[in-house]
């Protein structure tokens, strides 16, 4: 694993823990983060998170990263000793809500074409 994957996987696990311990908004209380993306020169971050029970809009899922974000941005500094702590954005993870339509679709159509499909398949 290089540099920057294990920086990467770093910024990952402390926004989490802020999440769960240290950011009180409620608007957040029900995100994951799913990927961080550092850039080479360390200056920026983008985070991707999942929302996880529909509790809050996405708007206002963003509003509270917004409103958040610098917090998460000192406390990112204060935990990494980075010689830069990078400009964080977020943005939604859709490959999850993808996964799950590629997964409907495909259900849907092993109900309608359950002949083409039998549990010896050879892969």
């Amino acid at each position: 694993m290089g540099r920057i994957d294990r920086i990467n996987e770093q910024v990952k696990r402390e926004i989490s823990l802020m999440l769960q311990r240290d950011i009180q908004d409620p608007r957040l209380e029900f995100v994951s983060i799913t990927l961080a993306d550092v850039s080479l020169d360390l200056r920026n971050a983008r985070i991707y998170y999942s929302v996880l029970l529909n509790s809050h809009s996405l708007e206002e899922v963003q509003n509270g990263f917004h409103s958040a974000r610098g917090l998460i941005r000192r406390l990112l500094g204060q935990r990494m000793k980075m010689r830069f702590t990078p400009e964080l954005m977020f943005s939604l993870d859709e490959s999850i809500s993808h996964s799950a339509k590629i997964e409907d679709l495909l259900q849907e159509i092993h109900h309608e074409h359950p002949e083409n499909y039998s549990g010896d398949q050879e892969q």
